[in-house]
């Protein structure tokens, strides 16, 4: 028992010292969305710069700029995001990455750990990958894809969130992401896991009140909206996904309202911003 007790510390101990190394590294990775300046556009330098805190070489981050209206597949989404990871990789010499995804990156990069095969600089990423946070992730899709797709009201409502009717909107309908989850994507119900452990931050409901200075954290305007399309997703959804789309694939690390300060639910755009102790959980986490 004393022997195996050893074991035990001896394992712990590499294991901080891993996750307190200099050549440790976080990645950033949007969603939905064409991006060439991700840090300001889409997560803000203040999230940013407040996570890569956590880090020994605080350089060690990159802020992902790809193409994800395309298939998740595709050239430009996951070929793009596994170019970037690579170049990151080997000119930081980074050994210990962990990645942190929102919304439908979290499909692209599950995509990267489904498919070994499909590109050869896939391995060697699986390999530098500690794990994977995906704040939101819209692993079983979305009604409001579907919504967009058919060409209703939804098009112009959630037009600022989700785009318009590209490739990634089709990939994120619930029976499309019902497929793919089925027949090329691991970490769902029934199949195997990830290779690299997934684990989702759940954002469980938008409160948005002109009195409350917690509604405008990430934008009051954004807030609102996504407290009307939420009238169109279950009780528990974040504005744009249900809470069972957010904790289909991997584990749930935690919902919203368990860890935030206040106990303040994440709409979908808080969950990629410094809101209620959000940045400081994932620095921590480094």
């Amino acid at each position: 028992m004393r022997r195996f007790l050893l074991g035990l510390t001896l394992a712990s101990c590499a294991f901080v010292a891993q996750a307190a190394s200099s050549t440790t590294g976080v990645a950033f990775v949007h969603g939905t969305s064409k991006q060439t300046d991700a840090l300001n556009d889409y997560w803000k330098p203040a999230f940013v710069n407040s996570v890569r805190q956590g880090l020994v070489n605080q350089a060690n981050y990159v802020v992902i700029n790809c193409d994800f209206n395309q298939f998740m597949w595709d050239a430009a989404a996951a070929g793009c995001l596994a170019g970037q990871l690579t170049t990151f990789i080997s000119q930081r010499g980074i050994t210990d990455l962990v990645v942190i995804t929102h919304s439908n990156g979290g499909n692209v990069m599950r995509w990267i750990l489904s498919n070994p095969t499909w590109d050869a600089r896939y391995p060697n990423i699986i390999s530098k990958t500690r794990w994977v946070n995906a704040l939101a992730p819209s692993s079983a899709g979305t009604p409001l894809a579907d919504a967009v797709m058919n060409g209703n009201i939804f098009e112009s409502a959630v037009g600022w969130l989700l785009g318009f009717k590209t490739d990634a909107v089709r990939q994120q309908q619930v029976s499309w992401m019902a497929y793919y989850n089925a027949n090329w994507l691991l970490g769902t119900a029934g199949r195997p896991v990830t290779p690299k452990r997934f684990y989702s931050v759940v954002g469980t409901d938008v409160e948005t009140a002109v009195w409350d200075s917690d509604s405008y954290c990430g934008g009051y305007t954004e807030n609102l909206g996504l407290e009307v399309t939420q009238f169109w997703l279950d009780s528990c959804s974040d504005g744009f996904l249900n809470c069972s789309s957010q904790s289909a694939a991997g584990s749930v690390w935690f919902n919203d309202k368990s860890r935030m300060a206040g106990g303040e639910p994440l709409s979908h755009n808080q969950s990629r911003r410094a809101c209620f102790g959000l940045d400081t959980i994932l620095r921590n986490d480094l």
